[in-house]
């Protein structure tokens, strides 16, 4: 079993992490043997798509120059990372609304044509099938469904329509909500904590 560990937040001791961290605490309990492999978007510099990148990924592999080859190599080892993963926990931030640059940044470098989604016939097909994702978010308020700020949640919405875009359907979303001071964070934060230590538990 492998587990991927995504973190996105700019803050090192982010409630995201503090989340991330803890998922893999429990995840290693169950699965001794497993392997976990960590990317921390914070401290990886990602590029941004670019026209010399947009032809390369659209270009048949065994026709790449080397410059070809090297604009997509960050990009290879970002979708080798999710092929090679069983489990994946993302700690996603709530910023402004939304998800963190680096980890749209992360989403725009692994939504790849022959790699995650395929276009046949049909239209569009997932490739990252068979896959358990976790998303573990911070946020400043809630965004509860029926709530008068859920049309506000750019965050939760994107996320689920994206991952299932290149076949990560089997998704669960632990919220930490009501993060900013206040004597509703750490309830928020301690019952996010015991969601997910039951969801760590549930993917072996």
């Amino acid at each position: 079993m492998k587990l991927l560990r995504i973190d996105s937040s700019a803050r090192r001791s982010s409630v995201s992490r503090q989340l991330t961290a803890k998922f893999v605490e429990t995840w290693q309990k169950q699965n001794p043997t497993g392997q976990v492999i960590e990317r921390d978007l914070a401290t990886t510099p990602l590029p941004f798509v670019t026209d010399e990148w947009t032809q390369a990924a659209y270009s048949d592999p065994s026709k790449l120059t080397a410059e070809q080859q090297q604009v997509l190599a960050v990009s290879n080892t970002l979708v080798d990372e999710l092929l090679a993963a069983d489990v994946i926990v993302i700690g996603a931030p709530m910023y402004n609304l939304t998800v963190s640059a680096p980890l749209k940044a992360w989403i725009d470098q692994i939504v790849r044509a022959g790699r995650t989604f395929s276009v046949g016939p049909n239209g569009y097909e997932g490739l990252l099938k068979g896959k358990k994702v976790i998303v573990l978010t911070s946020r400043g308020g809630s965004f509860r469904p029926g709530s008068p700020t859920a049309a506000y949640d750019h965050q939760e919405p994107y996320l689920r329509h994206i991952l299932a875009f290149i076949g990560l359907t089997d998704v669960t979303f632990i919220h930490a909500e009501n993060q900013k001071p206040g004597e509703l964070a750490e309830p928020s934060r301690i019952a996010a904590m015991d969601q997910l230590q039951q969801a760590a538990a549930a993917t072996n």
